[in-house]
């Protein structure tokens, strides 16, 4: 007989190495295997390369004191010779981590695609992968988890998430689109033009004069479309890009106060909108990739948003400057929408008609029904995420994790609602979603309108054995969220919203024999950790054996 096994076909054939399977059209009379793609090797047009011209000219620095920062969008000429460099030559693709292992390293994932695409155009782009790891590097946690090296993309450990209801600056998550633009404070400027009556250029001291701009300051949560992705990765492997599609875990949401002024006051200050102008188009100075396409990171808002004065031009984040990588000198806050519309190294703000037509906004970050895929999506198909939904999830214990307590089981974790609603009951639940126990008000952090609500609780749990843990938030308008996964999951894999779900085996030490088998394990010395280590000692004497089928019947019976 013909060998065909490969050494990893168990794996294969278990589904624990997925994007080795082969495709199967039953569409005709017979099952036609369609195999992986595989890659062929690095192509490079050299000559087509050298014939756009010198990138060190091309796409030098735009302005002094912005390191990092490219103008594309006043430039659709720079953006063509940049579209020739990247079509003429081919990249390596990505790592496989949604139907693979995810690298046992942090970074997790390094960005290779996004380095080589900066290289590739080189200029001003050159040392701007470098540069952004170093920021990160500099600023960040040093246990953060770097999901995503470049751009960089983090949250903390579960540990440190709801350590502190507000989050520290060094600990709060990062999704960032491209690089870290290093601009000077005193070089910086901001123009806000388009549809509005006097187009102006502000500096920063011209947006902290108190006597034109009155001062905010919100306690705001921003929470990333992303957070839980790994929940929906795990069920099912959806849109598999590198960068939208880093292993978020339940870390990124962080809550800091934020002092800036209102954007409806700088439009006011221009004289206000004309000509049907309804929309905010927000700029951020990062470079931006898409399908071979070069770009500034572009979003839009909506008007009636920024007329409720929920839309902040920041420049302080929990009593300090803004930190490099959270878009110094200014950036955008909008209160209780997804976070990739609060743009970081704001520079311009253009007022248009309808929504930004930004790869950003209009191909990505889009909701799909269950039945959109790879094969049939259309963008006009998913809905534009903008508010988030009410979502919750645990942060201790972990899941797969051994807890040994006496009868009640500690949880900590952290709830929110976007659009201006708030957590009005956590719920627990140690069976599944079966019976529910409301977390008392007291153990909870303090209710606000745009932030998120840490809580701690022990949960009643009498069973020993693997038990499933869940956790459910209702806001103040009674949304709650769906009990399953299934449920949430989505081809874009955004917004797991679903009720948060952990295995933990459970070992009751309030239970006699419990207590004095864990004593026996620590007087005998026998590994208690991990679970599946088999015990080093007798749990039963021989003749506790024999005593127990004296005393009661046997197994069988005679008739």
């Amino acid at each position: 007989m013909e060998t065909v096994n490969r050494p990893d076909e168990w794996k294969i054939e278990q589904g624990l190495a997925g994007a080795k399977l082969p495709f199967l059209d039953q569409t005709g009379n017979e099952i036609i295997a369609i195999p992986p793609h595989q890659w062929e090797g690095a192509t490079k047009d050299e000559a087509a390369i050298k014939a756009v011209g010198d990138p060190n000219k091309l796409f030098r620095r735009e302005l002094e004191g912005w390191k990092g920062y490219v103008e594309w969008e006043k430039y659709p000429e720079k953006k063509a010779k940049a579209h020739k460099i990247l079509k003429s030559q081919t990249f390596p693709p990505n790592a496989e981590f949604q139907m693979g292992p995810i690298p046992n390293t942090n970074p997790v994932l390094p960005g290779t695609h996004w380095k080589m695409w900066h290289h590739a155009i080189g200029g001003e782009l050159t040392d701007v992968p470098e540069d952004s790891w170093k920021t990160v590097l500099r600023e960040k946690h040093p246990e953060m988890l770097h999901l995503l090296q470049f751009p960089y993309n983090g949250e903390p450990p579960k540990r440190l998430v709801t350590s502190k209801a507000i989050t520290p600056n060094p600990l709060h998550f990062v999704r960032n689109h491209g690089g870290i633009p290093l601009i000077e404070k005193d070089k910086w400027s901001l123009t806000l033009d388009g549809l509005v009556a006097n187009p102006k250029s502000y500096t920063l001291d011209d947006l902290m004069d108190e006597s034109k701009f009155p001062r905010m300051e919100k306690l705001v949560t921003i929470q990333c479309s992303g957070t839980r992705r790994i929940e929906q990765i795990s069920l099912y492997p959806g849109q598999g890009d590198e960068v939208p599609q880093a292993p978020w875990a339940e870390g990124a949401i962080g809550t800091a106060k934020y002092v800036g002024i209102s954007l409806k006051k700088v439009i006011k200050d221009c004289g206000g909108l004309i000509k049907g102008g309804k929309h905010l188009e927000l700029y951020g100075a990062e470079t931006y990739f898409k399908s071979d396409e070069v770009m500034n990171y572009l979003v839009s808002v909506p008007w009636s948003k920024v007329k409720a004065n929920e839309v902040i031009l920041a420049w302080e984040m929990n009593g300090e400057p803004l930190p490099k990588i959270h878009g110094y000198p200014l950036r955008v806050v909008v209160l209780g929408y997804i976070g990739a519309r609060s743009v970081k190294w704001l520079y311009r703000i253009k007022a248009i008609k309808n929504p930004t037509i930004a790869p950003v906004q209009s191909k990505e970050y889009l909701y799909f029904n269950q039945q959109v895929g790879k094969h049939n999506q259309r963008p006009t198909d998913g809905i534009q995420i903008q508010e988030m939904p009410v979502s919750s999830a645990i942060m201790s214990p972990w899941t797969k994790q051994v807890v040994i307590h006496n009868g009640k089981i500690r949880c900590k974790g952290w709830a929110y609602s976007g659009g201006g609603r708030w957590p009005e009951r956590v719920e627990l639940s140690a069976d599944g979603g079966f019976s529910w126990y409301a977390v008392p008000n007291e153990n909870l952090s303090a209710k606000h309108k745009w932030t998120w609500r840490t809580w701690e609780f022990d949960l009643p749990c009498d069973v020993e054995g693997w038990v499933e843990i869940v956790c459910r938030c209702w806001d103040n308008s009674l949304n709650t969220q769906p009990l399953n996964i299934r449920a949430a999951w989505n081809w874009g894999l955004h917004v797991t919203s679903s009720a948060h779900r952990i295995s933990v085996y459970s070992v009751n030490e309030s239970r006699a024999l419990t207590k004095q088998r864990l004593a026996k394990f620590e007087e005998t010395g026998s590994p208690l950790a991990p679970l599946t280590w088999p015990e080093e000692f007798p749990t039963q004497s021989l003749e506790d054996y024999k005593k127990y089928w004296r005393e009661n019947e046997p197994r069988d019976v005679d008739d």
